[in-house]
């Protein structure tokens, strides 16, 4: 596979990882495995686990146990997207051997940046979205590193500032990392505080490590590939959490993990050690 990812892109990914978003550009417009049919067998391949599809016209904040289904395989979802109103997303695509290579040949484009500043890159995960005319990715956060590319139409990506408690609280965080829900409250207030970044075909954006956002979809069908990592940097971060929760529930008022430069390794390294010895439960 030739260079996905310019030197100009490049360039600018190293200037603003890992903390600041920003739109790059790229060149994988059009790949065998990107067809919507090649989407569609793949999703009929990965475990059901690793395959989730709703409707599409959902609000912009929604618990995860509320949304519903759509009726639909999902085969049938990703081959009649035009017209049947949803939104579905392949996770872990990396299982499947040709995809793994292609995830790890885009990754390989960054990995000295990333690894000169967060350490190790860590866990490299794709994930396909496939989306009808303005469908809905409800607001939410995620804790790997991500680019998302934007493959065929066009959506919106709206997030919100990573760390800043006022759309993401301590305990959504301290929960999350827990093993609760990834969705997150919404207030109509927030959204002057976003930043929206349009994308189109050859265009991507970076979602720092649980930066808050929802995604909608322009007027045409949409396929978009995320490609996620982890690092040291954000499993320190993750950790720290997990202490706070810890101390929180000790009757403490911890602050809250600092944002890169700060290595929150303390704290990460008295969870593990807690973990270790069964008491981080």
């Amino acid at each position: 596979m030739s260079q996905v990812f310019g030197g100009e892109a490049v360039a600018l990914f190293a200037q603003n990882y890992p903390e600041a978003p920003h739109r790059l550009t790229h060149h994988l417009r059009a790949h065998e495995l990107l067809t919507l049919e090649a989407i569609a067998e793949l999703g009929e391949a990965l475990p059901p686990k690793s395959v989730e599809y709703n409707p599409g016209d959902l609000p912009v904040g929604i618990d995860a146990a509320a949304v519903p289904g759509n009726g639909l395989s999902i085969g049938e979802t990703i081959r009649t997207i035009d017209v049947c109103q949803s939104w579905a997303v392949l996770k872990n695509i990396e299982q499947m051997a040709d995809y793994e290579t292609m995830l790890l040949e885009l990754l390989g484009e960054l990995k000295p940046t990333i690894e000169t500043k967060t350490g190790r890159m860590l866990r490299p995960q794709g994930f396909i979205f496939v989306s009808s005319p303005g469908s809905m990715t409800p607001y939410h956060f995620d804790p790997e590193h991500n680019i998302l590319l934007q493959l065929r139409g066009t959506k919106t990506m709206t997030q919100f500032p990573a760390g800043d408690a006022r759309f993401a609280p301590p305990s959504s965080h301290e929960a999350y990392h827990s093993g609760h829900q990834r969705n997150l409250a919404w207030r109509d207030e927030f959204l002057g505080s976003g930043l929206s970044t349009d994308l189109a075909p050859g265009q991507a954006v970076f979602v720092p490590v649980m930066a808050p956002h929802f995604v909608r979809n322009g007027p045409e069908p949409s396929i978009s590939l995320s490609i996620t990592w982890r690092s040291d940097w954000s499993f320190a971060e993750a950790d720290a959490h997990g202490f706070n929760r810890l101390l929180r529930r000790a009757g403490l008022n911890p602050s809250a993990p600092g944002r890169f430069p700060a290595s929150n390794k303390g704290k990460a390294y008295a969870y593990r050690a807690l973990r270790k010895l069964g008491l981080a439960g």
